[in-house]
């Protein structure tokens, strides 16, 4: 133990990175409000002054953690960030992109718990790489030909990641060893990949369902604009 300390102080890095890791492990276990500067120097086996000259407060501990998360999500589902700018929406190849995630969440239950908790209270989100990217790209997808219309982009990618980070959760309750877990995976991105394809519901058995989701949003605005014009 004393030689992986004095390892640490000739490696601020790795300090800072064992500092995360404890960070993160208890974000997971306790959320936000259970993370202190002083539980996470003690877990990481650091005393307290050396957590404080890394992270001058617990908040910024908390969103360093979050940011660190955030870019390993975002490296897993999309590769590196410096060549984001070069991949376009219509050649993204949807099923292996949905089979990296699913596959990323599964091994990395706690990775994605942490991550799903900052982001939901999160004021804006928007300032979270992953999140703007994830979003941003089934945005930009929902404007192409290849989407059906009036898909609204934020709920759908609410729905999807938050699908996507429970499902390890039942999976991993269920299923006792790696291999099980990974055909679960699988079966959660095929799922998934479905439902985006060819929905669940036969719309000709729902009229009704079918005239309140299937008339576009502008339409509806538009009606009740006239409506309450002629009234």
């Amino acid at each position: 133990m004393a030689e992986k300390q004095k390892r640490r102080r000739r490696d601020p890095a790795a300090t800072r990175e064992v500092i995360l890791e404890a960070a993160r492990t208890l974000l997971a276990k306790d959320g936000p409000e259970g993370v202190s500067l002083s539980e996470v120097a003690h877990l990481a086996g650091v005393n307290r002054g050396t957590a404080y000259q890394h992270f001058e407060t617990r908040e910024k501990l908390i969103q360093a953690t979050a940011d660190w998360v955030s870019d390993k999500l975002f490296r897993a589902v999309f590769g590196d960030p410096a060549t984001i700018g070069e991949r376009r929406v219509e050649e993204v190849d949807v099923a292996e992109l949905t089979d990296r995630l699913s596959d990323f969440a599964m091994e990395n239950p706690e990775l994605c718990r942490v991550w799903l908790l900052q982001v939901l209270a999160m004021p804006d989100p928007s300032e979270d790489r992953f999140w703007r990217e994830y979003s941003g790209s089934l945005g930009r997808f929902a404007a192409t030909d290849l989407a059906e219309p009036d898909v609204d982009a934020e709920v759908l990618s609410i729905m999807n990641l938050a699908g996507a980070f429970l499902w390890p959760v039942w999976a991993r309750a269920h299923e006792e060893d790696a291999r099980a877990r990974s055909v679960s995976a699988r079966r959660f991105a095929n799922e998934c990949l479905r439902l985006s394809m060819y929905g669940s519901m036969r719309a000709h058995c729902f009229p009704k369902v079918a005239e309140r989701v299937g008339k576009p949003q502008s339409s509806r605005g538009r009606d009740a604009s006239a409506e309450n014009a002629g009234q």
